[in-house]
């Protein structure tokens, strides 16, 4: 059957029914609830046709052999002075009484797996199925919708995901093609267009881990934004936030899921390469914010890189990101990244990977936690470490600093080795603004030149 017939789930069965007085029925539920039939839509308690102050309890016949019950069922019908006597009965059952696993494994092919399992994206069902269930992709798309309350729509991924883009390109099965929807994750509202952005409600635990780790006050960077998951609570918790995504798709709708929040004023939101977006307004804020905090100040930094596939190779953009030195080095930025691994050891896999990026050691410095298993042998982790001085860090040569003419105005060198002294000077407006090379030479003298 590729084609779903309701019709043909129609059947009576004949099952144990146990009668009893209309007033002791909630007490016999209760007692027996274990031996009662449970089926979807279908009442436990029928009218007895023969008595009208009866009713009939339908009994499961998988739990009571040979419609007869057993000893501890009839002890406790003893004392509740209902008869043991189990009738027949013919129970009618339709499709509406089947659960979804039931009608799919009566139409696939016997031997073929038979998946009910989905992901909920609000109105959404998404299905990755098997090639051995494609002939049988529509009718099963159908049962679901027919399975699930609130359920309109079933799409199932037709290809993997896009590592520009995060998305993927998805068919629908059944139900309406209306894509765009909305989902509520620890306790926050986003609407997306499923078809055209990244979201999966498996990460809602992992996203409430990172931004329980904030305080109000600290600043976020979020690398592969997406539509605001981590933005959008970390900005609900009154820290400072920077969230940018590639997609413009997603830029939008972080946009808008930033209005639906009313955060759009505490979240700064960009469009751009997440390695443009690191060497752009990451080590501009980061050159502006850290040598004005004091030791006593409790800001912290954090940057999240959330694109599995390929975030751990974004890492090495930290390679010499900002010159000088921090006035305190537990300000410096911790980074969450991160990363797929299919290694018999993921923790170390993924540090050695970061490691090779970062082109230094994280061994005591970092700490490694399992996000969920993909797939067999694939696992999703997160690394968490504070950038290493040394490496963030790029120390001015002491003997050439690369200035501008405007700022060689502000400044001469006095008498004495490695000296400088801030002294004001006239300026000449008629400078030619240039790169300057300054050179610093014995008895106090600068020469100056253009950087060829």
């Amino acid at each position: 059957m590729t084609v779903l017939n309701r019709e043909a789930f129609k059947r009576t069965v004949v099952v144990p029914a146990l009668k009893v007085k209309k007033e002791t029925v909630n007490s016999v539920l209760k007692s027996l609830k274990q031996s009662v039939l449970q089926r979807p839509g279908l009442k436990r308690v029928v009218e007895d046709p023969e008595d009208e102050d009866s009713r009939l309890v339908i009994l499961d016949p998988h739990k009571i052999a040979e419609f007869s019950l057993g000893e501890s069922e009839q002890q406790v019908l003893k004392q509740l002075s209902v008869h043991p006597e189990v009738s027949k009965y013919n129970l009618e059952l339709t499709y509406e009484n089947f659960r979804s696993e039931e009608i799919l494994r009566a139409v696939l092919p016997e031997g073929q797996e038979v998946t009910s399992g989905f992901s909920r994206v609000g109105h959404i069902a998404h299905l990755n199925l098997r090639d051995h269930q494609l002939p049988y992709r529509h009718l099963i798309g159908q049962v679901i919708i027919d399975k699930n309350p609130g359920i309109t729509c079933a799409v199932n991924k037709t290809n993997i995901i896009d590592s520009t883009y995060r998305n993927f390109e998805m068919e629908v099965l059944a139900g309406e093609s209306n894509l765009v929807t909305k989902v509520k994750e620890n306790n926050i509202a986003y609407e997306l267009d499923f078809s055209k952005v990244y979201w999966n409600p498996r990460l809602s635990t992992e996203h409430g881990r990172i931004v329980g780790l904030l305080k109000p006050g600290d600043v976020l960077f979020d690398v592969f934004a997406g539509i605001g998951p981590f933005a959008i609570p970390a900005a609900k918790r009154k820290c400072r936030v920077f969230a940018n995504d590639l997609n413009p798709e997603s830029y939008k709708w972080l946009l808008h899921n930033c209005r639906l929040n009313k955060v759009d004023t505490k979240v700064k939101v960009f469009n751009m390469d997440g390695r443009d977006f690191l060497q752009g307004p990451v080590r501009e804020e980061l050159s502006k914010e850290l040598p004005l905090l004091r030791e006593e100040q409790k800001t912290a930094f954090h940057i999240v890189m959330n694109l599995p596939a390929l975030a751990v190779e974004f890492l090495d953009v930290f390679r010499h990101l900002l010159v000088g030195e921090p006035c305190s080095a537990a300000a410096v930025p911790t980074v969450h990244c991160y990363g797929f691994s299919k290694h018999e050891d993921p923790a170390k896999d993924i540090q050695e990977r970061a490691e090779a990026s970062l082109g230094t050691s994280l061994d005591g410095r970092c700490s490694t936690y399992l996000v969920r298993n993909v797939a067999p042998n694939k696992e999703m982790l997160c690394i968490s470490f504070q950038i290493p001085m040394d490496v963030l860090y790029k120390r001015p040569c002491p003997d050439e600093v690369e200035i501008s003419s405007a700022a060689l105005d502000q400044f001469v060198m006095e008498p004495g080795p490695c000296c400088w002294t801030p002294v004001p000077i006239s300026k000449d407006r008629g400078r030619r603004a240039q790169t300057l090379l300054v050179v610093l030479i014995p008895k106090g003298i600068y020469k100056t030149g253009p950087i060829s």
